[in-house]
């Protein structure tokens, strides 16, 4: 009996673990690649398929067709690529139901990866499915909680209180923390970043994050670019930095240049990184940016702008003070919100003066972000190995 129970055993460590990862934009990508390392460490044999960007491609991942296929937000902006977004579901749907992985993990991108795990579940899959970010039904739509228990097997959360919202409805949940703290920002140098653009000491560094999105730089671009050029002249020592992914790059660039201002561009993580320890203040578009920056000690104004649309829809449907997580971890306005009709280029020049001639504005947001940290962190292994644990645990 002994000895069949340890062939057993060696019989499934031997045999390759098969995980299907889905990723549907960079943030999901950035969460996809770190687990999958974290995967690798701890079990070598596991073969990796899904959909992911250039972070996952780099751990090994052969993305079925490209991630930015999905990087759509709101529902006016989701309307012109339904076509493309509904063929995406199939053909994800359909391969997974052809190659049988043992686990499926899909990264944030809800609208995208629930239809595709309700599908999944409705054509009999036997595997488990386990979604990464928990959607924010605290925030809004708390009858997704109920919703989501039906088709998956298991949730992981980045923020502690969390996991009851699910738990309630039978979903087991699991609270690993926030992958920001495992970031590369720990690591970062201000005197790299302005050694290598060649920036001098006596320069104030400005970071300018407009988002990542076709429809965040459609939305945002210009009218961060405006407010640079404008600040530009009333403070003639500061140095606009903007850190972006390498296929928008061009197209950044190529906006900047019509503008009277100078803008770094750059495109990788660690420059990315270390040009925030080198901020001396950012200006950036909702997202997981904004717990990067606050994490990273950069004061910040934060500004958003959808279609109205789906502006008239979030209004009636947001049950949050506060669109970025250091706000709602916080409970209140730390980060300066400058959304829809106010995010104008006449509010955002005068909320950046005011942080660029009042140290105290910075002062009082800093000690502030010391708080959220100690709110996020999380003792022990990283959110991606703690992750990996629970999808290792499943496949036993």
């Amino acid at each position: 009996m002994q000895q069949d129970f340890l062939l057993s055993g060696l019989q499934l460590m031997s045999s390759d673990s098969k995980i299907f990862l889905i990723a549907g934009e960079a943030s999901g990508d950035l969460l996809g690649a770190r687990l999958m390392s974290s995967l690798k460490k701890q079990s070598g044999n596991i073969n990796f398929s899904g959909v992911g960007g250039q972070n996952m491609k780099a751990e090994g991942l052969i993305s079925i067709f490209p991630m930015e296929d999905l990087s759509v937000m709101g529902i006016a902006e989701v309307l012109p690529k339904l076509s493309l977004l509904l063929a995406r579901i199939s053909e994800t749907v359909e391969k997974i139901l052809a190659d049988q992985p043992d686990v499926v993990v899909s990264i944030d991108a809800p609208d995208f990866c629930f239809r595709v795990a309700k599908k999944l579940k409705k054509r009999g899959y036997k595997g488990k499915i386990v979604h990464y970010v928990a959607p924010s039904v605290w925030a809004w739509r708390p009858g997704r909680a109920k919703k989501v228990a039906g088709f998956l097997d298991h949730l992981l959360c980045l923020l502690p209180f969390e996991p009851p919202y699910f738990e309630e409805h039978g979903l087991p949940a699991t609270y690993i923390g926030h992958s920001v703290v495992e970031s590369n920002i720990i690591k970062a140098s201000s005197q790299n970043f302005r050694s290598l653009y060649d920036v001098p000491d006596d320069k104030r560094i400005i970071l300018v994050l407009p988002g990542s999105r076709q429809g965040e730089l459609a939305r945002h671009l210009d009218l961060f670019l405006q407010t640079a050029e404008t600040l530009s002249v009333m403070h003639p020592n500061l140095v606009f930095v903007m850190p972006t992914l390498s296929h928008l790059k061009q197209q950044i660039e190529t906006a900047a240049a019509k503008r009277a201002v100078s803008v770094i561009v750059t495109d990788n993580e660690m420059a990315k990184y270390n040009a925030f320890a080198a901020a001396d203040f950012a200006l950036a578009a909702s997202g997981t940016v904004a717990l990067e920056l606050a994490y990273a000690n950069v004061p910040s104004i934060i500004c958003y702008k959808v279609n109205w649309i789906t502006g008239v829809i979030a209004n009636m449907l947001v049950k949050t003070d506060y669109v970025s997580l250091p706000n709602i971890i916080l409970g209140e306005e730390v980060m300066p919100e400058l959304l829809q009709k106010n995010a104008t280029i006449e509010n955002l020049v005068n909320m950046s003066d005011c942080f660029l001639t009042n140290e105290t504005f910075l002062k009082a947001q800093q000690q502030k972000f010391d708080l959220m940290r100690a709110k996020i962190q999380s003792a022990g292994k990283t959110p991606s190995e703690k992750a990996a644990d629970v999808i290792l645990e499943l496949i036993k």
